[in-house]
């Protein structure tokens, strides 16, 4: 595969065709990629809401009624599907326990000592950034978006349109989902489908600043 052409011929979707559903198998194959996205120290500080009945995305339009939004509306409407990307409110000691528990499962940890290793060095970290950096929801929201990225550029590998959205009220969303008392709350969304005839930024040329403008190689 020529992945540049992935990234040449992606296009954020406007406008999506409501009667084009993503196939499970293929809805299947973006879990996957967004199971197995990067984050750091393998924190996997986030939960994916997949919404596709046209009741769960009539919930979560609300978050876009606002003319300030309004645009984005139509998108959650209409797209086969939405991902809604939600960080955890907290990195505590349970959640690190499950996943350092995951990894010995997994067998990451071929010799003994190998699991308490890790438990130092990912505690060391999650330390950090509670106690030192005082940022650690940005530091888990930030991880968030590289599954975003990792699910943008996958969509557009299997030809399906895709639309990040930052535009939408969170404290909507995050009631509709009860996300409070999960210890979650919504980060980004991003709709899922194949755009209509109706999406004016299908043919425009793709527009980036010039590569010598923003590579400089030592």
């Amino acid at each position: 595969m020529d992945i540049t052409q992935v990234a040449l011929s992606r296009r954020t979707c406007k406008a999506y065709d409501p009667s084009r559903k993503v196939s499970p198998a293929d809805v299947e194959q973006l879990k996957t990629l967004l199971r197995y996205a990067p984050s750091s120290v393998n924190s996997q500080p986030w939960h994916f809401f997949i919404v596709s009945t046209d009741a769960a995305k009539q919930r979560l339009a609300r978050a876009a009624k606002a003319s300030t939004y309004a645009a984005n509306e139509p998108k959650i409407l209409n797209a086969s599907h939405v991902i809604v990307f939600c960080a955890r409110t907290s990195m505590d000691d349970d959640h690190l326990t499950a996943v350092l528990d995951q990894e010995d499962r997994d067998g990451r940890f071929p010799k003994p000592e190998g699991k308490e290793t890790q438990r130092r060095g990912r505690s060391f970290y999650a330390g950090l950034h509670r106690y030192d950096f005082k940022d650690t929801q940005h530091w888990m929201e930030k991880q968030v978006y590289i599954a975003l990225g990792t699910l943008l550029f996958g969509a557009s590998a299997l030809g399906i349109d895709a639309t990040p959205i930052e535009g939408f009220d969170q404290r909507i969303v995050n009631e509709e989902l009860d996300l409070r008392s999960q210890g979650l709350t919504s980060v980004v969304m991003a709709a899922l489908g194949y755009r209509s005839q109706d999406d004016f930024n299908a043919d425009l040329p793709k527009s980036r600043l010039p590569a010598e403008t923003l590579f400089t190689e030592i």
